[in-house]
């Protein structure tokens, strides 16, 4: 089980935007300090639980950088919920990766939409709900 996940930020207000529009959706919550974004879902009765989400400034005082290959991803409930998500976060400042949708490299009920965080650390948004219609083809 992944225990938390952290991409760097120089601007941490807007990073703070772009994230606020879909993760608390999610059920994360957000705890702000000097080093950054802390977003998680608190644990109720729940052992298994999503890993912790932090957006911060690098350690070595370098600028930010998303890495290349890197990408972040969060299960959504449904595709509604991805496109409105989608929507959400480009509105507060990301940019489209690729539209919500089904791909046909992937498995005919695996929904999707990618984006860009204002640094450029790459993101998606997907659901894979077999009650949801599928890819037809």
């Amino acid at each position: 089980m992944i225990g938390y996940v952290t991409v760097g930020a120089d601007d941490i207000a807007r990073a703070k935007t772009f994230y606020s529009a879909f993760l608390p959706k999610l059920g994360f919550v957000l705890s702000e300090s000097d080093a950054g974004l802390s977003f998680s879902v608190p644990a109720g009765d729940n052992r298994y639980l999503p890993a912790d989400f932090y957006v911060k400034p690098p350690l070595d005082g370098d600028a930010a950088s998303a890495g290349n290959g890197a990408m972040v991803a969060f299960e959504v409930p449904s595709q509604q919920a991805v496109r409105a998500m989608h929507a959400a976060a480009v509105a507060a400042g990301g940019s489209d990766e690729g539209a919500p949708g089904f791909r046909p490299a992937y498995s005919a009920g695996f929904y999707v939409g990618y984006l860009r965080d204002p640094q450029g650390n790459k993101v998606a948004l997907f659901c894979n709900n077999s009650a949801e219609p599928s890819r037809t083809n």
